[in-house]
């Protein structure tokens, strides 16, 4: 997602959260988007981002603040909320032909009713059968399998590296973090990091392992990456600033 560099500023005491979200449809110019509106006491400014993969504006709000003035707030960035959009690219469907990337590579989405329901990978064609309706939400359910299955060897690899003990994994649905380390010790990734090259995924797997010795991100913990990942992690940032973004735009990313 990306968030415009603009804000309008409000002094007046925020008023008490208003709970939930508010959808809406907003067109600005040609184009019609999906607009959630959330209000929050301690905002203390309208707050825009924008959500590519759903088509979506999402606008936080002080309490206080009127739908109207979000609205106007919205329109007023059109051309920022334009670039938005195009920079990100545009929506990719997980349907029969469709080419979709995984570990790095696009794949062909190869569909017939007549292939077995058990989703295969090999030599850039996906290929499944089954009932096309569900394709999709098959298709995404076995994503976030090999996001599991990928990530848990990785977390293998880099705590016996590291000489810790595995901690819990979960395969996470953020949206705007990769990966995570709580502080009772488990770690989350990002499913659609299975779509990234492998040591874009295992950079960040890394990354969260390194977190398990240093909850910070100083010089010790960066000498601490570098001794446990084996890739350059400088180049596998770059990637996901680059790419990371259209990661979000596959599928419905349910």
């Amino acid at each position: 997602m990306a968030r415009s560099p603009l804000a309008r500023l409000f002094t007046r005491k925020p008023a008490p959260v208003v709970a939930g979200d508010t959808p809406q449809r907003l067109t600005i110019g040609e184009r019609d988007y999906a607009l959630v509106v959330r209000r929050h006491a301690s905002a203390r400014n309208i707050r825009l981002r924008t959500d590519p993969a759903k088509g979506a504006l999402l606008i936080t709000l002080p309490g206080h603040a009127r739908l109207g003035e979000a609205i106007a707030f919205a329109r007023a960035q059109a051309g920022w909320i334009e670039a938005s959009f195009a920079k990100a690219g545009a929506a990719i469907a997980m349907e029969p032909a469709a080419l979709i990337p995984y570990r790095g590579t696009q794949h062909r989405i190869d569909w017939d009713a007549r292939h077995g329901r058990r989703v295969i990978a090999a030599d850039g064609i996906i290929r499944l059968g089954g009932a096309r309706d569900s394709v999709e939400a098959r298709l995404t359910r076995w994503l976030k399998a090999e996001a599991k299955r990928l990530c848990a060897a990785d977390l293998a690899d880099y705590c016996a590296r590291a000489g810790a003990p595995m901690p819990a994994l979960a395969i996470s649905n953020a949206a705007r973090r990769w990966g995570s380390c709580s502080a009772n010790g488990t770690i989350r990734i990002n499913w659609r990091l299975v779509m990234a090259p492998d040591a874009v995924r295992r950079s960040v797997v890394a990354h969260e392992v390194a977190h398990l010795r240093h909850m910070n991100h100083s010089a010790d913990f960066y000498a601490w990456l570098d001794t446990l990942f084996e890739g350059n992690r400088k180049d596998a940032d770059h990637w996901l600033k680059a790419h990371g973004r259209g990661l979000y735009l596959v599928g419905s990313g349910g």
